[in-house]
């Protein structure tokens, strides 16, 4: 079986690339659209939003919302990690 290996570019390579083909329409694919992301709504509680909105104010931070998202964004980082964690003990277990 004879595969080729693509040789991986440099930055340097890559940069010297996308220059000389900056002014070239040939060298690219159609423009596509991205939509921005509509923010998602979330309800909550009332006696939970006072809670959050006191540890905002505790954090010194802009708003609740702000709080809230860094907590979430926190929190969404530590369950990724616990699951890759729990995914790569099985994959050893198996292996």
């Amino acid at each position: 079986m004879n595969t080729k290996r693509k040789k991986k570019l440099t930055e340097k390579e890559i940069d010297r690339l996308v220059i000389t083909q900056a002014n070239d329409d040939s060298a690219w694919d159609n423009p596509i659209r991205v939509r921005k992301a509509r923010p998602a709504s979330l309800s909550i509680p009332p006696e939970l939003a006072a809670r959050a909105a006191f540890l905002a104010q505790l954090h010194r931070t802009k708003n609740m919302e702000e709080w809230l998202r860094h907590v979430i964004e926190e929190r969404i980082e530590l369950e990724e990690a616990a699951f890759m964690g729990v995914k790569q003990d099985l994959t050893n277990k198996v292996g």
